[in-house]
């Protein structure tokens, strides 16, 4: 895949035209990870970066780690520009391999360990990915046999090492023998693209989202700063590092500001609940639902958590009655909703100061100019409904795809985001729901957030999801996955639901004209609700009924 002194085709030009705004106007950073990680190890050594039920790692733990593994996988044959993927849970060993790979300009493709061989096969093979790290065994799967299941079928695929497991292609062995190696230390570009990211896939084939060191730091450096972070203070990390959201404040954000990460390998709202109070966790950045089950479990406990100060949810929508009930349950906490995507992180940063913004919107745009247009591209003004568009210094760069990146960012620059808000004075964002959410009854369209956000209130319902099904005469009618609070009766609660929607005053052809009850919602590793699972759910109980 090219040598030392080569970038892989697969990579645009850096900064790619819709970044070199930024670049020119000097809004990112000028070091990368990297650089930054070898001066805490220098300075602050013995400061503690890591915490996960094996111990505390410090910074120039973590530091000698990754010198002894970029030398190492240097040794293997792997150059600058190399993309080598992980697939692990959130493990210190993945923020080790993070570092080794800025230090010697490796591109890194995070996988969710949720996949198996058919998504693997995909993102490998698009990246053109030259290795993977992935455990031996985890949760009884044997994660080595399927990678090499998908090796056979990917040439370019040459190395599989393990992680926790044995052999020479074993992490502990890869440290050892790249600690008697010359360090594999290079001068990076921090535009250089560092990460090939794919997204969840929920309305078809995963995109590969670039970013650049200096993007990845861009957010990161605003994070912090907007949520008053800094040396010694303890984050909580649940949501998987090999997502955008736990890659930068769990991986990342200690060897850029000096943090704590605490690493949760599955979530447990009590196992939260007593990490947060061993170690003074601050705050943490995770899906919805992990906030109400710590909520609830703070309440049920009369522990109301007085060191951690913030709670960032997203990733799916947020009721306004889920950041309500949260705040009383903490001492000094304040939870709110953020709104970002892998393409574009973080474009607000929510409302830590202001209890009702907070619950109303998804925060304050911070670090980005926004739209809101309609359907011809026009622009909208505050207050109303339309598409949001987003640019910004930590955008991506675009998409492995170029044809992709062509289709997504237009020509000032903007993202389509496909998501629909609206945007009100104080500049603050508020999530509608998605384009293709849109249910279109009769020719009229229907927002499935607004209906989840009042079914939300009902007291019996614990979470929910309105998606679109098939209707023989309005084309789409209006269908609701409800998930019930505790011992709740489903017998006579679809009725009981739809007059409770009823007399919110909505419309009454936003009434769900079916209710499904189940136990659960089916969801992304980053707690998105696959709504394309359910409409196929929908529609298949409907044709079997019809006897198709």
């Amino acid at each position: 895949m090219g040598d030392s002194n080569t970038i892989p085709r697969l990579w645009p030009d850096v900064p790619a035209p819709h970044q070199r705004a930024f670049a020119d106007g000097g809004l990112w950073p000028t070091r990368t990870i990297a650089d930054r990680a070898q001066d805490w190890a220098q300075s602050w050594p013995d400061d503690i970066c890591l915490i996960d039920p094996m111990g505390a790692m410090t910074m120039g733990q973590v530091w000698r780690e990754a010198m002894a593994l970029a030398s190492a996988l240097r040794a293997r044959g792997l150059v600058r520009g190399d993309v080598v993927a992980f697939q692990l849970p959130n493990w210190r060993e993945a923020a080790v391999l993070n570092m080794a790979a800025a230090l010697s300009g490796l591109v890194l493709n995070p996988i969710v360990p949720i996949y198996r061989d058919a998504e693997m096969r995909i993102m490998l093979g698009d990246c053109r990915a030259r290795a993977i790290f992935v455990p031996h065994i985890f949760r009884k799967l044997d994660y080595l046999a399927m990678a090499r299941r998908v090796q056979a079928g990917l040439p370019e695929l040459t190395h599989i090492f393990t992680v926790r497991g044995e052999g020479g292609d074993d992490y502990a062995a890869l440290i050892e023998a790249g600690a008697a190696l010359p360090s594999a230390r290079e001068a990076i570009d921090p535009q250089s693209i560092s990460m090939v990211l794919y997204t969840s896939g929920t309305t078809g084939r995963p995109k590969g989202v670039l970013h650049s060191h200096a993007t990845l730091g861009r957010i990161i450096e605003q994070s912090a700063a907007h949520w008053g972070l800094g040396r010694g203070d303890a984050m909580l990390m649940p949501s998987p590092v090999t997502h955008v959201s736990g890659y930068a404040n769990g991986l990342a954000m200690p060897f850029v500001v000096g943090t704590q990460t605490v690493l949760m390998e599955s979530w447990n709202a009590d196992e939260a609940l007593a990490l947060i109070n061993r170690h003074q966790v601050v705050g943490t950045v995770a899906a919805t639902p992990f906030l109400v089950e710590l909520a609830h479990a703070a309440l049920a406990a009369d522990d109301a958590l007085p060191a951690l100060r913030f709670f960032a949810c997203g990733g799916a929508a947020v009721a306004p009655e889920v950041i309500a009930r949260a705040r009383k349950a903490f001492a000094h906490c304040a939870p709110f909703r953020v709104f970002g995507s892998s393409e574009v992180p973080l474009v607000t940063f929510g409302w830590p100061d202001d209890p009702d913004l907070a619950a109303a919107t998804d925060g304050r745009i911070v670090d980005y100019q926004v739209r809101i247009v309609d359907e011809a591209g026009h622009d909208l003004p505050d207050g109303r409904e339309g598409e949001i568009l987003a640019r910004g210094p930590a955008m991506m760069a675009g998409y492995a795809d170029p044809a992709q990146t062509e289709e997504a960012i237009d020509a000032q620059g903007y993202f389509r985001t496909g998501d629909l808000g609206l945007r009100d004075a104080r500049g603050g964002l508020t999530i509608t729901g998605r384009k293709k959410d849109l249910i279109i009854r009769g020719g009229e369209n229907i927002s499935a957030t607004e209906i989840e956000q009042v079914l939300l209130t009902h007291p019996a319902v614990a979470d929910c999801a309105v998606v679109a099904m098939p209707h023989p005469r309005l084309g789409e009618g209006v269908c609701a996955y409800v998930v019930l609070q505790g011992p709740a009766q489903a017998q006579g609660l679809a009725t009981e639901l739809a007059e409770h929607v009823a007399q919110s005053g909505m419309a009454k052809q936003k009434i769900p004209e079916r209710f499904e009850m189940v136990e659960s919602l089916p969801r992304t590793a980053s707690g998105k609700i696959r709504k394309d699972r359910l409409r196929e759910d929908i529609a298949q109980r409907i044709r079997q009924e019809a006897g198709g």
